[in-house]
């Protein structure tokens, strides 16, 4: 009989830490963005968009063979644009990067300033999408074409 209630301990104490390395084995590793490449034509020009209409912060890159810049993008990763993109490639809007702001009005103030034009998600010049959940959108381009999305998504 002592031997039977102590197989059982056993096996009461132990399950728990089965069911835990069970868990631990199976759990598979989270995939994260690192980074984002944006294939561009004369990088000067690009470098001088991203940090003035989109406020984007430049880091340092480890190349140094001034074909490339790279910016942050906080917790989401990076944004790096590659010298060498043929001029002229069109881009579909589907194919888009989005950035959220805290006010999609103010942020029209800004390409209104500096003459960007922009666009709601059917093409018409100088509006703002209302979605059908309450977030206000606009689409426009860089100087490559790649469509950029603007919208005020919490």
């Amino acid at each position: 009989m002592k031997q039977v209630l102590f197989i059982a301990f056993i096996l009461l104490v132990t399950s728990p830490v089965q069911k835990v390395m069970a868990q631990t084995e199976t759990k598979k590793q989270v995939t994260v963005l690192n980074h984002i490449a944006v294939y561009v034509a004369d990088l000067a020009k690009a470098t001088a968009f991203y940090k003035s209409v989109l406020n984007l912060q430049e880091i340092p890159e480890p190349f140094k063979d001034n074909r490339h810049t790279w910016f942050t993008l906080g917790s989401a990763g990076q944004l790096h644009l590659i010298q060498g993109a043929k001029v002229g490639n069109e881009h579909d809007k589907n194919e888009h990067l989005c950035f959220s702001v805290s006010s999609v009005e103010d942020f029209v103030k800004n390409l209104d300033a500096k003459k960007v034009h922009y666009e709601d998600w059917p093409g018409k010049a100088s509006t703002i999408t209302n979605r059908v959940d309450g977030v206000k959108q606009i689409y426009f381009k860089d100087p490559d074409g790649h469509w950029l999305e603007i919208n005020d998504a919490k």
